[in-house]
Order: structure tokens, then sequence, then C-alpha cells
């Protein structure tokens, strides 16, 4: 498929944009180092920001920015994960998504101790990545809502317009019965990103998708900071998603009940460092 004026031109920006981050030091792949420490009160302080708030809300109507407090929320069920390329994809792009991500969920799995895997060909699928150019993107809406029954055309046109400084996105569903156990996520790549950008957001949308939903300009070593200096998941990350699937923290918590949990659970991992 030959891409159009519009794909090209942010191709080119795409890669200007990764070009400048990394000769500024940013998009770091070592995970954090001697110059990033933290300690258990960094820890708690950023679990509780990033698990217990919420990035944005969907009201029915509309999808928007947030910030409201929320409660702890993850994953109960197995995950079944299945990427979906748009024509854009050509197959030398296809193969490292395919393999970046199944590396990355043996080790999500491993870190949280929750079942992922790829979903096999014909087989129903929960968490699904769509990888797709500009112009694919703004005719989604109809296969999201094919994804998410129940979501209105307008908040599928909302999660579907991305503006240009947001390379990907991803949307977590729940069902009424269990509105803190997430039921159905959905992740958004460009595929006009150059490989490190397109890799940093398979990071950081998946691990969000497991109920990492907000950021914090405090984390740090952090993919959930939006200033861009880690690429890959972190050894801080680690810990997070650790404590998020750590069965003494309830579904259902807000974030005043869950900071001594969190404590707790903090101290089992770092030891007794404040």
């Amino acid at each position: 498929m030959v891409p159009s004026a519009r794909s090209e031109a942010l191709s080119s920006y795409y890669a200007t944009v990764q070009r400048q981050l990394v000769a500024q030091g940013l998009l770091r792949k070592d995970g954090g180092g001697p110059d990033t420490p933290f300690a258990k009160r960094n820890l708690v302080d950023n679990f509780v920001q990033i698990a217990a708030f919420e990035e944005y809300t969907i009201d029915g109507l509309r999808a928007q920015q947030s910030g409201n407090e929320s409660r702890i929320r993850r994953w109960a069920k197995p995950i079944s994960m299945r990427l979906e390329f748009g024509n854009s994809v050509l197959p030398e792009q296809a193969e490292p998504l395919q393999g970046a991500l199944e590396k990355y969920i043996r080790r999500l799995s491993r870190i949280t101790g929750q079942r992922m895997s790829l979903a096999p060909e014909g087989s129903a699928a929960n968490f699904h990545v769509a990888v797709l150019d500009v112009d694919e993107l703004e005719g989604f809406a109809p296969r999201l809502q094919a994804l998410v029954p129940g979501l209105t055309s307008n908040v599928a046109r909302d999660l579907t317009r991305l503006p240009r400084p947001q390379y990907c996105a991803i949307y977590t569903f729940f069902d009424a019965s269990a509105p803190h156990e997430i039921s159905t996520a959905v992740a958004i790549l460009r595929t006009e990103l150059p490989p490190l950008l397109s890799e940093a957001c398979i990071h950081e949308e998946v691990a969000q998708g497991l109920g990492l939903s907000n950021d914090s300009p405090a984390a740090r070593p952090s993919i959930f900071n939006d200033d861009d200096e880690f690429a890959l998941l972190t050894t801080h990350d680690e810990r997070l998603l650790e404590i998020l699937y750590d069965p003494r923290l309830p579904l259902g918590t807000g974030p005043a009940e869950a900071r001594p949990i969190v404590e707790t659970i903090a101290t089992d991992l770092l030891g007794g460092e404040s």
C-alpha cells in the first residue's frame, strides 16, 4: 500500500522527533541505574498516583482528560492479546512488532503472575493492539465499536482522533457487573513511528492496559512519565506492576485505603529503605 502524503509527512515528523530525543539522552533503554535511585516512599507515592487516579474518563457521550481520583483496577481473567495490522503495515514492520510484543508479554506475565498470551488465529481476544496509519485511524471508529459493544459512535470517534504529538493510545473497558476488573483493552499504535518509538509505545500502552492507567511527572525512572526519558519498562515500573497484582491489594480500593497496603507490599519488595 502506497502511503498518503499525510502519512509520509507524519513518518518524517516522528523520525525527526526520535532523532532529537535520542540526541538529548532521552528514550533510554537501560531500565534505570545509579543515576535514577528510588526509595520506598517514591514507589508508594508514584503507585498511588499512577494506579488510583484516572488519566481520562468516558462519560458515555465523550472521552476527556480527567486526573480524578479512581480505584484500583486490574485484570482478573487471563489476557488473550491480538495484533491487528492495517494495510499500511509492511511485512518488515510487522515481524519485529510481533516479536517485541511476544517477548514483552512473557516478561509482564512473569512480573505480575497474570496469564497472558497471544491469541491463536481464529480465537477470541480481549486485548487488541491495532497498528494503523493516519488514514486508517480515521476510519477505525466502527471497528472499535465492534471490539467494545455498547461504545457510542461519539466516544469511538473521540478515541480515534489522536493529535500529532500523541504517538499511541490505550483504552480499557469494564463490565457493569465487575466495574473494577478490566474486561477489554484496545491499544492504538501509529504505523508512521520509527522502531524505537514504536517499541516504546508497546511498552507503555500494554503496561497501562494492565491497570496502571495514569502518568506522573514525579515518577522516575519510569515510562509512566511524559518526559520521554525512558523508552522501555524500568525496574521501578516492574515494582509498580508487582504491587498492582499483589493479592493483598483488593480491587476497588481508593487512594487513601490503598496507601497503607501499598506501603506494606513496597516494604517487602524493597526492604526497610524509606
